[in-house]
């Protein structure tokens, strides 16, 4: 019913030559992929020459933010106008980096869901919980705060293509991963906020992405899990073998 995705978050990594050469190297090695979807995120000096090499090919592109205004004077801004003009179709929202380095705020992030709907962008909705916040048995709280933050005043039917990425702090770039029972876990909890929220038929189609130092050697398993429909993959991402892998998780 939910069509797997692996997306991949270059994150700020690649000159455009690098970019296109790791390009070139997926579109070779995931030729035939028809049964999941797979999504890229250059930076954004390379998204245009990367869109020209992944073009008929199963890749789509996905910019790593953007700016809730379609254009103005907003320096070092980028908007889902000129995202979607590079040949983007995704855009990731409300990173844990960003939150944190950038002190993004759920209400921002709002903004960001809704400009890039109303662009034709696709949003990856970032939300997951420090370590600190699960010890203290804080994570279905945040969890829930991030998500109706995120999604306040909208329609079921305006977020028909939202992906949710459960992404948990403590495991991005570290090295440690959720154990199966745990994604599954948080999965499952937002798969029933979102019912409760919006509708059970929302909660059922929308695709809830697993991120956190996701790796060829754990794919399979996490994917393996009922409410996990996809990865959103940062650092194995990188590596054309290795994520070429991970899309053809068995």
């Amino acid at each position: 019913m939910r069509t797997p995705l692996i997306a991949g978050n270059w994150k700020l990594n690649k000159t455009i030559s690098e970019a296109n050469k790791l390009a070139t190297q997926l579109v070779t090695g995931l030729t035939g992929v028809s049964d999941r979807e797979v999504v890229i995120a250059p930076i954004f000096t390379a998204l245009s020459s990367v869109a020209d090499i992944v073009k008929n090919s199963p890749i789509q592109l996905a910019g790593q933010n953007c700016y809730p205004e379609e254009s103005g004077a907003f320096t070092g801004e980028i908007s889902p106008l000129f995202l979607r003009d590079a040949g983007c179709q995704y855009v990731i929202i409300g990173h844990s980096e960003r939150r944190q380095l950038l002190a993004e705020t759920d209400a921002f992030i709002q903004q960001k869901i809704v400009k890039s709907l109303a662009g034709g962008l696709k949003p990856i909705l970032c939300i997951g919980e420090t370590l600190e916040q699960r010890e203290n048995n804080q994570m279905f709280d945040v969890l829930t705060q991030q998500i109706k933050g995120a999604l306040k005043n909208l329609t079921a039917e305006r977020i028909a293509t939202l992906v949710v990425a459960y992404e948990p702090v403590w495991a991005i770039g570290t090295g440690k991963t959720a154990s199966n029972e745990q994604a599954q876990e948080a999965h499952a909890f937002i798969r029933k906020l979102l019912a409760e929220l919006f509708t059970p038929d929302i909660a059922e189609t929308t695709r809830i992405l697993y991120g956190g130092s996701v790796k060829p050697g754990n794919v399979d398993e996490l994917m393996a899990e009922k409410d996990i429909d996809g990865a959103l993959v940062g650092g194995a991402s990188l590596n054309a073998e290795d994520f070429i892998r991970i899309v053809r998780f068995n």
